[in-house]
Order: structure tokens, then sequence, then C-alpha cells
């Protein structure tokens, strides 16, 4: 009976191990999993009072711009959307609030699509994968906890 039942563990250890590296570098998908984690020693918190208009827009596409603070424990990012601007879809480990400021955006996220109009919000569990369009020029607040890494350091080619 023990042998049977090790042997089941450690099935199932096995295949949570190829599902998770599976998910993270699935060829031809733009997941951002790992490259979302923040390596090295964790930031630290400090009292900052921050323009917006003191932060540099960076130019992702020709249609997407965008500019963040980042804080210890969370990031809050304001997204520059023109109307017709795709987001591809992706996942991270992240969790993500989205709060519409002015615009609309159409998620395709669990199977359905979510208009999200300004004065709305959306939340999007860690790990879900997501995708967004642009019905008009949009701008939109994102906070993700904790940091995007890969915002930090450049590494989201999927918006590239």
């Amino acid at each position: 009976m023990k042998k049977k039942k090790l042997k089941t563990i450690a099935r199932r250890t096995s295949a949570a191990k190829k599902m998770k590296t599976t998910r993270a570098v699935r060829p031809g998908r733009k997941v951002a999993l790992r490259a979302t984690v923040l390596k090295g020693k964790p930031r630290q918190a400090g009292l900052r009072h921050i323009a917006w208009s003191s932060i540099e827009v960076e130019a992702l596409n020709p249609l997407l711009g965008r500019h963040f603070v980042v804080g210890q424990n969370v990031m809050l990012a304001r997204v520059l959307l023109k109307k017709g601007c795709i987001v591809p879809e992706h996942s991270h480990h992240n969790e993500q609030i989205t709060y519409i400021l002015e615009g609309a955006l159409k998620f395709w996220i669990d199977g359905k699509e979510i208009v999200v109009n300004a004065g709305e919000v959306l939340t999007i569990p860690p790990n879900m994968p997501h995708r967004a369009e642009a019905l008009a020029d949009t701008v939109d607040l994102d906070i993700f906890d904790p940091p995007r890494a890969d915002w930090i350091d450049k590494t989201d080619a999927y918006l590239r």
C-alpha cells in the first residue's frame, strides 16, 4: 500500500512540474509568468510624491504607451492605448486591477468577452490568460501586486 501511494505522489509531482514548465515556456504563446518575478532584494518602502507629468511615457509601439510608479509591494501603471491597440494574450503571476479613466477596453478572459468602460474596474486573478483591445483612445490605471519585473527591466516583448 505504501509503495502505491508513493508512486501516485511522484506522478502528481512530476505532472505538476511539467505543467509549470510548459506554461512558462510554451512556444508561440505570449506568457510572461517567470519574467514577472522580481529578483534580488525587495524594494524599500519610502514616502514619495510624484506627478505623472514628471514620469516619461515609454512608447512600446505606435498605439501603446505607459509609465508607472513602483512601491515596495505594488505597482501603479498609467497605460495609454490608441483606438485599435491590441494587447496580445498573456498571463502573469501578478494580481491585476484595471481601472478605466477614459475610453473603453474589450477583454477576452476566462472564455468571456468583457467590455470595461470609463469609470469601471476589472480584477484579474494571478495566472489567468487575458488579452485586450482598445475600443477608443483609452487611459487606464493598472495596479499589480507584486510589481511587474518584466515591465521594470523591459523584458516584456509581447507588448513591443
